[in-house]
């Protein structure tokens, strides 16, 4: 922090004193500011108390509410941000405001100050590069010649989805926004990179490459257009520097994740290893070649169930499965317990094995095989007990019981007739109360003599409780907002089913709702 220098004449004494009890009022930090005649404040502002997923384009955004921003620097370990104003006099109008009214990024509240630095020197690291190129975009909405490429797709013998193509285009650069569409019966995209130096290398590494061994050959080439407005996030389109944008109508026909799970190996001169057998291919290539004629309005979609059911029955129980593969799990910490738990807000767990030989590896059956899918989505890349989860489909298309004696460590474990099942009773509201992970959970069954006191308690064993709030026409219910979404998950699975009273078990989710 600068040390207060002296300052002379009384508005400017009262703007500070004003300043500074804002600060207090808020909740922030003291600011302490140097205006003497010897130095100018900074059109550096430090941005802390982020939240631990925040993006670049948020934090940018809250310097753009007051003018151009000329450099960021992202410290996602620490939840801090430094953006660099135009000039001091915009960086001194944000600070003002916001120590006044804090922002809000995720209904968390960050706190605004005057950094030390008189400018940010920032290095060429990968990050920083992709923070700059996210910087760039959200400033330069006209784009520019040449930042937007355009990628047909030949000989398709297997579904591209949107991420196939950014993996494939990361290399060369900052991938932006994808739009993909059909025209003239081809698979085509458009893909506006961070800056003409990319897209320009992107072309001439993968101009006539093969994606796949043999196979989706990429052409490509320039597009008029300078720049992408992507409306919708979804599987047809994605902006990557918004995650506010709403999904929009998906497509009609998508291809079922689940085949990208059948890696059968690679090789050859291909960017990418061949995600089916060559058996599934031939009908792969049927169902894509339908999907096309059926978006050019030459074929009715229930004409296509011939070509659907023939590909189910080349990929078996892949297709319909409810048997999801997890990995990258805390050996010391998991037990089949605490994944019966956390993918059990998702739909119902019927068993649970976490593999003898590989114990940082477990198998989870869910009920059918949409749970599995909708435990997948919402799961995969989660942190729990310090680790991001990897959930993928399994091969295996039921989870076997071991043998008596077998399983002495209690590995596997049989959920069939749990008392604890979300979903068991049809038409149940739970169904209509899923939602992605956050660090705002819900709690419900909640006894009338348990205090706020008493649950916050609890919560604080396994992280820090930022709020709390019962809701005013039901005690029987409550939010509670930890510090982090690592934090909610393990409240969470340890303290859904904590019981509270003779009568009442806790029950806790993840809530859509802010405190």
């Amino acid at each position: 922090m600068d040390s207060v220098g002296s300052i002379s004449g009384s508005k400017r004494i009262n703007e500070d004193i004003s300043h500074f009890v804002g600060s207090l009022n808020n909740g922030a930090k003291k600011i302490k500011t140097e205006r003497g005649c010897n130095e100018l404040i900074s059109k550096v502002v430090h941005i802390r108390s982020l939240p631990n997923d925040v993006t670049e384009n948020e934090v940018i955004q809250v310097g753009l509410n007051y003018g151009k921003v000329t450099n960021l620097l992202m410290l996602k370990g620490k939840n801090q941000a430094f953006l660099e104003m135009e000039n001091e006099d915009v960086a001194r109008q944000m600070v003002d405001d916001c120590t006044v009214t804090p922002p809000t990024i995720r209904q968390r509240v960050t706190y605004v100050q005057y950094s030390n630095h008189k400018e940010l020197k920032t290095d060429n690291s990968p990050n920083q590069m992709k923070a700059m190129a996210v910087l760039q975009a959200m400033q330069q909405t006209e784009g520019g010649t040449n930042h937007v490429l355009r990628v047909v797709v030949e000989n398709m013998l297997y579904p591209i989805t949107l991420d196939v193509l950014h993996t494939i285009f990361s290399k060369f650069g900052v991938v932006l926004k994808t739009i993909t569409f059909n025209k003239n019966n081809q698979f085509q995209a458009l893909i506006q990179l961070g800056d003409a130096v990319q897209s320009q290398t992107a072309k001439l590494s993968l101009d006539g490459q093969n994606i796949y061994n043999g196979c989706c050959t990429l052409r490509i080439e320039y597009s008029k257009l300078s720049s992408l407005n992507v409306k919708y996030n979804n599987d047809k389109s994605r902006d990557y520097t918004r995650t506010d944008l709403p999904t929009g109508e998906s497509s009609l026909l998508s291809t079922p994740s689940s085949l990208q799970s059948l890696l059968s190996g690679g090789g050859g001169n291909s960017l990418m290893s061949t995600p089916f057998s060559s058996q599934a291919a031939t009908i792969a290539a049927a169902l894509q070649q339908s999907q096309l004629q059926m978006s050019a309005g030459r074929q009715n979609v229930l004409k296509n169930t011939s070509v659907a059911a023939q590909l189910a029955a080349i990929v078996g129980p892949q297709n319909n499965n409810s048997v999801l593969h997890v990995s990258n799990l805390d050996e010391e910490g998991i037990t089949p317990q605490i994944l019966f738990t956390l993918f059990g807000v998702y739909g119902d767990v019927i068993r649970v094995k976490i593999l003898f030989q590989k114990k940082s590896n477990a198998l989870v059956q869910m009920s059918d095989d949409q749970q599995a899918q909708v435990a997948m989505k919402y799961l995969h890349g989660v942190k729990l007990l310090g680790r991001s989860l990897q959930v993928v489909l399994s091969k295996h298309s039921q989870v076997q019981l071991p043998k008596e004696g077998q399983d002495a460590a209690n590995l596997t474990q049989d959920f069939s007739n749990s008392s604890l099942h979300r979903f068991k009773k049809p038409g149940s509201k739970n169904f209509q109360n899923i939602f992605p992970p956050s660090d705002v959970l819900h709690l419900s069954n909640i006894p009338p003599e348990t205090t706020e006191d008493d649950l916050v308690e609890h919560f604080n064993i396994y992280g820090t409780v930022k709020a709390f709030k019962f809701f005013q026409k039901d005690r029987r219910m409550a939010l509670i907002q930890m510090s982090g979404l690592d934090e909610a998950v393990k409240c969470l699975v340890m303290l859904h089913n904590l019981k509270l009273s003779d009568t009442n078990h806790l029950r806790v989710s993840f809530s859509k709702g802010h405190i």
